[in-house]
């Protein structure tokens, strides 16, 4: 079936004559005849009737124009928007679980300012899943956590973040500086392994010969808080994810003897990745931020 030969069957249909049709899509009338008979001979049947006042549909030919009318709609429709594919194609973010609780929404919402009618899709996954999402091609930028990983990457630094310990006021923990090893003895609500708030606590304790057993694992920071809110242990997260709670008093800090751990955060794209216009809006938004 070729699209071309549903349009003239369609020209033909609305002027009521193989010349008109000719007429209104600037070609031969002998290129009217050649579609209709080639429609003809595949649809085994006649399509009009010739009559000495023009051509008319007959019922298969109405049948086949109704068929093909979703089908030239649809054509019509993408040849309007073939030149706009980019600005219409969403740009694909993949975002570790951190960032996306507190740094994301800012750098979107100040994206969206400037170009309101921008699509975006943001997928929520562990550090370590989103890096995977990239690689294989489903994503067109990661938003990472942790040291730059090996690759073909850019990279844009956005910032870092500082974990901290904290429990209840009132968790029998004594207000002094606590060795990894004793803060290995205590019940613990951790981040799942593969996250980098994990990975970062896991090589910090290892460097002390030390290995954390939770009690309690969680890809949800928030309910780790309310755990430790409730007294159930001590929760190592994002400084800034535990602000509203320290603030509130609900929780404390937990001072920590030799065990700084920070973490950077980036943002990733394949070197040698097409960079749509949209991608490139964001890109140029995330090197302003950092």
């Amino acid at each position: 079936m070729v699209l071309r030969y549903l349009e003239i069957l369609e020209a033909v249909a609305e002027t009521g004559t193989f010349t008109g049709a000719a007429k209104k899509l600037y070609i031969t009338q002998s290129a009217v005849s050649h579609a209709v008979a080639e429609l003809e001979k595949q649809a085994g049947t006649a399509l009009f009737e010739r009559l000495p006042k023009g051509a008319v549909l007959t019922p298969c030919g109405v049948s086949l124009l109704e068929e093909s009318r979703g089908i030239l709609t649809a054509c019509r429709n993408l040849d309007r928007r073939i030149k706009h594919l980019e600005e219409t194609t969403p740009v694909n973010i993949v975002s570790s679980i951190t960032i996306a609780s507190f740094m994301l929404p800012e750098i979107l919402r100040q994206l969206k300012e400037t170009a309101p009618d921008l699509h975006i899709s943001v997928r929520v996954a562990s550090a370590n899943a989103a890096l995977d999402i990239l690689q294989r091609g489903n994503a067109d930028i990661a938003f990472w956590e942790g040291a730059a990983p090996k690759g073909n990457f850019h990279t844009v630094f956005l910032g870092s973040y500082r974990l901290c310990a904290a429990c209840a006021p009132d968790f029998p923990l004594p207000d002094q500086v606590i060795t990894p090893a004793r803060l290995c003895s205590c019940p613990l609500l951790l981040r799942e392994p593969g996250s980098a708030i994990r990975d970062t606590l896991d090589n910090t304790l290892a460097l002390a010969s030390q290995k954390a057993a939770p009690v309690w694992e969680s890809v949800n920071s928030l309910a780790l808080i309310k755990a430790a809110e409730a007294g159930l242990g001590i929760t190592i997260l994002p400084e800034q994810l535990l602000s509203d709670s320290l603030l509130l008093k609900k929780l404390r800090i937990v001072r920590l003897d030799k065990m700084n751990m920070e973490n950077q955060m980036l943002a990733l794209y394949h070197k040698d990745r097409y960079i749509t216009k949209n991608l490139q809006l964001l890109i140029d938004r995330l090197l302003r931020t950092s």
